[in-house]
């Protein structure tokens, strides 16, 4: 029996671009030890790839009004059709390598229940990757000299027992907030939340948003706003990496150290509990004080 079960919603197959990236990411997954992998959707073709990749195909996915497919099903069909203990969701452009099986192991060892997430590291990806030999070596090689780690903002991946988060709303994949909802659930019910980035290596390969309407990033996508709804507003969405209660290190878990970024978060997550009666931009501004001037010098310019 498979230690993981991993489970995706992938875009269509058409952008030349996304297809192989897609490809690249789920081939790393069918390499892993204990893994056993659902391709959900049907999106174009999905169903040649997941037979080509020797992976599970499963095409009822229930969708919204848009045709795109619904978290709260996702995590239904991953639950009825796994033989594993632990469930992940995860983005269909995510390579993964053998640490990620070892972190899983360590954190169900240390916890009953928990999510596990990390940081990625982005890379831009042109060609096929070449899965032969010792490709991990080579991808680290690549990724520490032209990769760059992502801000603990947005999550590609959460790892979790079966027992924990049996009550997902109808969130819409790929659109802005439900992945920040998943650490304020985990948050909310007191489970571990481990951020494992000291212990492993994921690699998100870049790509644009060709696949949304007018090339936009999903923050900007309708759908967001009945995510957020959802969510129960935009408190509850604004959970990230940084609000982890426990980090991965060396297969022990420790608390996170206190740094400039997760004392800023405490403020804010204070300040929002305290004046829970102002706009949301008003405590933004005074939390993240470099964000906010960058949205002004973005909007107005050097005047």
């Amino acid at each position: 029996m498979p230690l993981i079960t991993l489970f995706s919603a992938p875009k269509p197959f058409t952008n030349p671009h996304i297809a192989m990236i897609q490809r690249n990411a789920i081939k790393s997954w069918t390499l892993l030890p204990d893994v056993e992998v659902i391709l959900l959707g049907e999106e174009t073709g999905l169903a040649e790839a997941a037979k080509e990749l020797g992976v599970k195909h499963i095409p009822s996915v229930a969708r919204n009004d848009s045709g795109t497919p619904l978290i709260s099903s996702m995590f239904q069909l991953a639950r009825e059709n796994s033989n594993s203990d632990l469930l992940c969701i995860i983005n269909a452009d995510m390579v993964l390598m053998p640490d990620f099986v070892e972190a899983a192991k360590q954190a169900a060892n240390l916890k009953d229940k928990f999510v596990l997430l990390s940081q990625r590291w982005d890379l831009d990806v042109t060609t096929p990757l070449d899965f032969s030999g010792d490709w991990n070596r080579g991808l680290r090689s690549m990724v520490n000299g032209q990769g760059q780690l992502h801000r603990p903002a947005g999550s590609d991946f959460f790892l979790f027992p079966k027992s924990c988060y049996q009550d997902i709303p109808a969130f819409i994949i790929g659109r802005a907030g439900w992945d920040n909802w998943m650490i304020y659930k985990a948050r909310k019910e007191d489970w571990p939340v481990i951020d494992c980035t000291p212990s492993l290596m994921i690699v998100h390969q870049n790509h644009d948003y060709s696949h949304l309407p007018g090339g936009k990033s999903h923050y900007e996508h309708p759908d967001t706003n009945e995510n957020i709804r959802l969510a129960g507003g935009q408190a509850n969405i604004r959970y990230t990496i940084l609000d982890a209660t426990h980090r991965l290190m060396g297969g022990t878990l420790a608390r996170p150290k206190m740094s400039y970024p997760r004392f800023m978060r405490g403020v804010e997550l204070f300040l929002r509990a305290i004046f829970f009666f102002l706009p949301e931009k008003s405590i933004e501004n005074i939390a993240r004080p470099k964000r906010w001037k960058k949205r002004i010098k973005k909007k107005f310019g050097n005047r």
